[in-house]
């Protein structure tokens, strides 16, 4: 089950859902038109319309068959004859006075056809009758693709037909219609009072904001009626009004966000209009397989459900969209309250501000990294934000998630959030220990006492700034301790010596102290307490059912306090949920230098003379890498990106086209050889990579809207380069790009090349950069 509903949230927010903006949708109209230099004008066109539908009806009515298509190129010549479709085709006030028995006797059949409009399915054209548009006569080819009006029938291009309405024969569902079915069927059904409206940016219209009364009435609208609001302020905007723009952090709403449906049709979706909280909390009472989807802006969605996980009934809600900023998709685990009729709205707000974050300041969150919030927060000043941790031993199992790679938000306390600034490996494993899951929960719990108080005697004050979090306990990726009977080891992988040697140029030269990462290889590790009183004590959590063999440990210190007259070669202790080992000054220079050099290195702990009983601590390079990037694959092939080293682009590469926009996030080195911090990131090749990353924002720019309703809103180009071997490869969802996407990309991204002798100099690299296609907001 789980699977099935991955599957059907992989498509929610791919395909467009409405202008995130008045003054986008206007825009957006505007620049259609301007590409449209060579058409009719509209009057001529309409009456053109009227004078064969008159021929058309009468022919119909009398039993003669229809003239043939002339010429493939004239506008609307290649429309069918039947009178059913060809009635509502002059739309508006034109087709009701055709309907309305302006020629006598053929109103009657032309009436009764026209009131089947939308309410039974129509019978389409097949493609192969319709090389071009039916309403501006555009040819179709690979960049203009055909459109099926689910009203008519007939065949248009995105620009002719790119309205929604409510159709039904869909069972009240919105289904894409052309502007002329748009047109007769909104005069059918026409409001004579309009209402005020609550957009999903939360901007109004600028003739709405200006005459908004005080009434509290507030709904959503659909993607349609945006665009008829659209059209409705056109003449306002080319009088030179201004309309506000969304280039200043959005206030998050009160109320609930509008929540996206699908229409049944591929690929179409539309905005429900809000509803109260009780319904809402009885759909997902019910246990219904689909999620709820709020909207939150136009590029970022919320999937909530209610679970039950672990035999807790929680609040599942997860965020989509946040891959598209660089920044992984979080999932929120809330244990419900008893008796809870609200939604933890303050959860979507808070969505809003991690995306505004990491759109804006490149402020990205993970792996045991925090969020804070202001007081009130989930109904509680204690409340202080969440640590955000990836899964790893917990269970997943009928929970709803996003595509890798995502994290789970676990709430923290003020009292707490001084570790979660510090130490945060410690209030993880604290959390395990309270709710006895390892290594932590993934569920929040409101309300609750705080794991830890005022920050007293722990060897931490020694290692760590609480006061103005100056200086922190260093951590090197990859690092992890091993605690075995009467033998420790330090394992380090190779490719994180650079992040070694900083840690050791910044270090005291009497005390060396790294922190440790959580150890997935131990099956229990080491955690520290606080007592009522304020000691802390040493613990350990261990996986459930599991012997204990191999602990882990959150840090290790090397002292060189031990003086050589002391009868020790050196001593090993437990301290707190670290390792703290005592050696002399000397066998301390020599650690540091074992570790510059990337060498092993033994300690031996025990007295002089050697007894039997000695403990071993080991410091040893590995090969090999922890897992990351764990169930991340290539959009080109599906290939897998796990443990291939990635670096995210801050500099907010982006190009905007039509009201979309592609940005880069980042980029992958897919060579072993070929790590970020080797001999090969030089400048040119970072040149390079930046220069072919915006070669594929500008071939692609004009062609943003086709791929993102095709649902191709990440992309990917692979580059492979050797000096005599060059090669790109572009593709989306798993599959290759169609070959004139590919040949285009191909001239321009090797043109890039070849214009840069200093390029050609460089070694054997592969490259795999990331690209989204979002709504243009700004």
């Amino acid at each position: 089950m789980r699977q099935a509903v991955t599957a059907s949230l992989s498509v929610w927010g791919e395909r467009r859902f409405g202008y995130s903006t008045l003054k986008d949708s206007s825009e957006s109209l505007l620049d259609e038109r301007k590409l449209r230099p060579g058409l009719k004008e509209d009057s001529v066109i309409e009456e053109k319309e009227r004078a064969e539908n008159e021929q058309e009806q009468l022919e119909a009515v009398l039993g003669l068959p229809s003239s043939p298509v002339e010429d493939t190129h004239q506008t609307d010549s290649m429309e069918p004859s039947d009178p059913t479709l060809d009635c509502m085709k002059g739309g508006g006030m034109e087709a009701s006075l055709v309907c309305g028995g302006r020629k006598g006797s053929l109103g009657a059949l032309p009436m009764q056809r026209c009131s089947s409009l939308g309410t039974t399915a129509p019978q389409w054209v097949p493609d192969s009758q319709a090389p071009a548009c039916m309403k501006c006569g555009s040819k179709f080819s690979f960049t203009k693709r055909r459109h099926h009006c689910r009203a008519c029938g007939k065949v248009f291009c995105v620009v002719c037909c790119d309205l929604r309405y409510k159709l039904t024969h869909l069972g009240g569902k919105e289904g894409r219609v052309c502007v002329t079915c748009h047109s007769t069927l909104m005069n059918r059904t026409l409001r004579k009072d309009q209402k005020k409206v609550w957009f999903a940016d939360n901007l109004l219209p600028q003739s709405e904001s200006r005459s908004a009364n005080s009434s509290p009435l507030h709904r959503s609208v659909s993607h349609t009626e945006r665009a008829e609001l659209a059209q409705a302020e056109v003449s306002e905007l080319r009088a030179g009004d201004e309309v506000s723009s969304n280039s200043t952090k959005p206030t998050p709403p009160k109320d609930l966000p509008p929540i996206l449906t699908s229409t049944g049709v591929k690929g179409d979706y539309t905005l429900e209009e809000k509803r109260t909280e009780s319904s809402l909390l009885e759909e997902l009472e019910r246990g219904l397989a689909a999620p709820l989807v709020f909207v939150l802006n136009a590029n970022l969605l919320a999937v909530v459900k209610i679970v039950s996980y672990v035999n807790r009934r929680c609040w599942c809600v997860m965020s989509k969209g946040m891959h598209a900023v660089g920044q992984p998709e979080v999932v929120i685990l809330l244990q419900c309250l008893p008796e809870e009729k609200r939604f933890p709205t303050d959860i979507f707000n808070h969505f809003i501000q991690i995306y505004w974050d990491a759109q804006t300041a490149g402020k990205l969150l993970n792996h045991l990294s925090h969020s804070l919030v202001s007081r009130g927060f989930l109904g509680n000043n204690e409340h202080a934000g969440f640590l955000y941790v990836r899964p790893t031993f917990q269970s997943l199992e009928g929970l709803p998630l996003p595509a890798p790679p995502f994290l789970f938000g676990v709430l923290m306390l003020r009292a707490e959030a001084p570790w979660a600034k510090a130490f945060p490996l410690r209030l993880m494993l604290r959390l395990g220990a309270e709710y006895r899951f390892y290594p932590c929960p993934l569920f929040s719990v409101r309300f609750r006492e705080p794991l830890f108080g005022p920050v007293n005697n722990s060897i931490m004050r020694l290692l760590v700034d609480f006061r103005f979090y100056r200086y922190t306990l260093p951590t090197v990726p990859g690092l992890v301790v091993d605690l075995e009977a009467r033998s420790t080891c330090i394992r380090i992988p190779k490719t994180r010596h650079p992040e070694l040697l900083k840690a050791l140029n910044k270090s005291n030269e009497r005390v060396l102290a790294l922190g440790a990462c959580f150890n997935e290889q131990a099956d229990s590790h080491l955690i520290c307490v606080q007592t009522a009183d304020g000691q802390y004590q040493t613990q350990a959590i261990s996986i459930h059912s599991q012997p204990r063999r191999v602990t882990g440990s959150c840090f290790f210190v090397f002292s060189g306090a031990l003086k050589p007259s002391s009868g020790y070669l050196a001593k090993s202790s437990i301290v707190e949920d670290g390792l703290m080992v005592q050696v002399t000054m000397e066998a301390l220079a020599d650690l540091r230098r074992s570790l510059r050099d990337m060498k092993d290195f033994t300690v031996t702990c025990g007295k002089l003379p050697p007894a039997e009983r000695q403990e071993y601590v080991h410091i040893q390079w590995q090969d090999e890498e922890p897992r990351f990037n764990k169930g991340i694959i290539s959009p080109i092939d599906g290939k897998s990106m796990e443990s291939l080293t990635n670096i995210k682009t801050h500099q907010r590469l982006e190009y905007r086209a039509n009201g979309k926009l592609i940005r880069w996030t980042e980029v992958f080195f897919l060579l072993k050889d070929q790590h970020p911090n080797g001999v090969n990131n030089h400048s040119s090749q970072n040149r390079l990579t930046e220069r072919l990353a915006r070669a594929f924002c500008l071939a692609l720019c004009q062609s943003l809207c086709l791929l993102k309703e095709d649902g191709m809103t990440k992309l990917a180009l692979r580059v492979t380069l050797d000096g005599q071997k060059m090669e790109f490869l572009a593709g989306s969802n798993g599959q290759r790009l169609p070959a004139p996407y590919q040949e285009c990309l191909n001239q321009s991204l090797t043109s890039v090349v070849q214009s840069n002798s200093q390029y050609q100099g460089l070694a054997a690299c592969q490259l795999e950069l990331i690209f989204y296609i979002l709504e243009d907001t700004s």
